[in-house]
């Protein structure tokens, strides 16, 4: 399977591993940014993946095993990684991009380009798939999943016929879109799939989980990073990292009463260049954003 890690100079660059360090990544996909983390943190180091991806893990797991630094692998979504025994971290990772074997095999049903099952779970082995997901949902409220996870007009429209229809494979929720956008169908496809994903796992849920937790980790001087690749995960963690890294302010003043414990590590967030996008065309929406834990804490 074809691997190429997004913002890969960038992710090193920002988040700095260092040998010894301890590193999570939380969306570890085919290992690629976990590859370059562990040639930097070396022998000493700690290298901890998770993924919501069994099929993903195990794939990991073997292209990492030749790597130096101890490793440590977890199956579960990161929204869920409160629940482990984690120690503090120098590095905390997350690239929110679907991984390519998620797109590329058509028996996943991420994508609308070749036909399969209407599946769209990262984790297989549980939860609804998106077909379970329109059989159970009125009308209304799927055409209110569209609207608020793909950001389409006339999501309501396209929630009346695919509860008509009730659609089993990739296709057949093409030809719905079809029936109700007509020649916008192919730019109506992309946010329909992508709704719908982020309602069968419920990322924005997962990431505000992982959002509250991973701050937490981070030992002093630590950084966490995030990958994000639509305007909703990108707002979420923009608005996290504003309000972590903005001092405490008296509620009559004004004044600053506390400084924070966080600072951005850049105000903007960083976007792939133009020629990694014509090299790898699936990084072009990626922005990535970094924040640090004061050392000491302020």
């Amino acid at each position: 399977m074809e691997h190429i890690p997004v913002l890969l100079d960038e992710v090193l660059t920002l988040l700095a591993p260092k040998e010894e360090n301890t590193v999570l990544d939380c969306t570890l996909g085919l290992g690629g940014h976990s590859s370059a983390f562990c040639e930097r943190i070396g022998a000493e180091g700690i290298l901890i993946g998770i993924d919501a991806d069994r099929e993903n893990l195990d794939e990991a797991k073997s292209r990492l095993s030749g790597c130096s630094a101890k490793t440590e692998f977890h199956h579960c979504n990161f929204g869920t990684m409160s629940t482990l025994d984690l120690p503090a971290c120098d590095i905390i990772f997350a690239d929110l991009g679907v991984s390519s074997p998620h797109f590329d095999d058509p028996e996943r049903g991420f994508s609308f380009r070749e036909n399969g099952p209407l599946d769209l779970r990262f984790d297989r082995t549980s939860g609804q798939t998106a077909f379970d997901l329109i059989e159970a949902s009125t009308e209304q409220e799927l055409g209110k999943i569209i609207a608020d996870f793909g950001e389409l007009k006339g999501s309501y429209k396209i929630g009346r016929v695919l509860k008509e229809k009730l659609p089993r494979t990739t296709e057949e929720v093409r030809e719905c879109i079809e029936e109700t956008d007509g020649h916008r169908a192919k730019q109506v496809l992309p946010q329909v799939f992508q709704a719908l994903r982020i309602a069968v796992n419920d990322e924005l849920g997962a990431l505000q989980s992982f959002l509250d937790c991973a701050p937490k980790l981070l030992r002093p001087g630590g950084r966490l990073g995030i990958i994000s690749f639509h305007s909703l995960e990108d707002r979420m963690v923009k608005q996290v990292f504003k309000s972590l890294s903005t001092a405490e302010k008296d509620d009559i003043t004004g004044q600053d009463i506390a400084e924070p414990y966080f600072e951005l590590v850049i105000k903007k967030p960083v976007v792939p260049s133009d020629e990694e996008i014509e090299r790898n065309p699936r990084s072009r929406s990626a922005k990535f954003r970094v924040i640090q834990k004061c050392t000491p804490p302020r």
